[in-house]
This record gives structure tokens, C-alpha cells and sequence, in this order.
């Protein structure tokens, strides 16, 4: 079991590896920068991470559970506009409490996936695949427009991911980092989603 100082280390090390791999990718981070953001030297913190790999592996562990449960909330036994707009919600609010995770996530996939390749062809294509069964059931009762449901979630992560993967960018546009984009995103893409399924 480790101490109160192991796990006070190790958190600092994945906390300071979140800031590192979220702004420079897994290519352009490097253990001394990472060390150097959690006040550990290198040794001390090979010693609880033998690798870059690995503490980049311990991060996408810790996130990608996290990053189904919004889409596994979604309930079949729910009123379909609001089950679908309630994902679109939950999406967002990642997106606006979790951008370094957002944005680790996009670096890995931009890069081919390739320590998290069979978690997408594995857990999530299983779990897509059966709310995308539960939104043709949904359509095929006439209580949502029909759409592609596969696209109907790739719009709904491109839409939503953008406001943290692009956060240099949606600030610029808007004039201010002071600007909070989220109440505005959130009302728009309500919008964009319920004119969209609306039967």
C-alpha cells in the first residue's frame, strides 16, 4: 500500500504530466519537463513512472471511463429530445471542466490512437453502437427526425470538444479570455440539436 508521500507524489506527477502532454502532445513532452512541473527531479520520478509511456498510459486509463459515462447516462427509457440534449449538456460541461483531458484525448487520437486503438474499436464502438440501436428505436417510434446516428454522435463531439480542444481559438474570435463561451454554446447547440430531431 503506498504512503501518504507515494500518493502525494504521484499525483503531483500526473497532474503536472495532464499540463505537459495537454499542451505540448505525448511526442513533444519529455520526463524532465514533467518532473520539472511536479518539483520532483528526474530520478525521484522515474522511480514511481519507469517511462514517459507509462505515465501517459496511467492518464488515458484514468480518462477514458470517465469519458463514457456521459453517453452511457443516456436512457433509453428517457423522453428522446431531452435524453439527447441532456448528452449534449453533459458533453459540454467536460469540455468546459476537463479541457487538458479533452485536449489529451485529441492528441492521441490525432496521432493514430496508438495506446488507446483498441479501447475505441473495443469498449466505445460497443457502447456507440448500442445507443445508436436505442436512436433508431427512438426514430422508428416517430419520436426524433431521422438521422444517421453514428453522425448524429460525431457532430455532437466535434461541437462540443471544439470549445476545449480550440480554446485559443474561441477566445480570439470572441475578443477576450475573459469571456465565459459556455452559457452562449450551450444555448446554441440546444438549439442546433432540437431543430434537428424534432419529428
Amino acid at each position: 500500500m503506498a504512503t501518504r508521500i507515494q500518493q502525494k507524489n504521484t499525483a503531483a506527477i500526473l497532474e503536472a504530466a495532464l499540463d505537459v502532454f495537454s499542451t505540448h502532445g505525448f511526442r513533444g513532452a519529455t520526463v524532465d519537463q514533467i518532473a520539472r512541473a511536479a518539483g520532483l527531479s528526474k530520478p525521484n520520478l522515474l522511480y514511481y513512472f519507469p517511462s514517459k509511456e507509462a505515465i501517459h498510459t496511467a492518464l488515458l486509463d484514468g480518462l477514458l471511463e470517465a469519458w463514457l459515462d456521459p453517453l452511457r447516462a443516456l436512457d433509453e427509457a428517457g423522453e428522446p429530445l431531452d435524453e439527447v440534449l441532456g448528452y449534449v449538456r453533459r458533453k459540454l460541461e467536460m469540455s468546459r471542466d476537463f479541457p487538458r483531458e479533452s485536449r489529451l484525448f485529441a492528441n492521441e487520437i490525432i496521432q493514430g490512437a496508438p495506446r488507446i486503438g483498441p479501447y475505441l474499436s473495443g469498449e466505445l464502438k460497443a457502447l456507440v453502437d448500442e445507443k445508436s440501436r436505442v436512436i433508431r428505436h427512438w426514430i422508428g417510434d416517430g419520436k426524433i427526425a431521422p438521422v444517421d446516428p453514428y453522425h448524429l454522435f460525431f457532430s455532437i463531439w466535434a461541437l462540443t470538444q471544439h470549445y476545449a480542444d480550440f480554446d485559443v481559438q474561441v477566445h480570439a474570435v470572441l475578443g477576450s479570455k475573459d469571456i465565459d463561451p459556455y452559457p452562449d454554446a450551450q444555448a446554441h447547440l440546444e438549439a442546433i440539436f432540437t431543430r434537428m430531431l424534432h419529428p
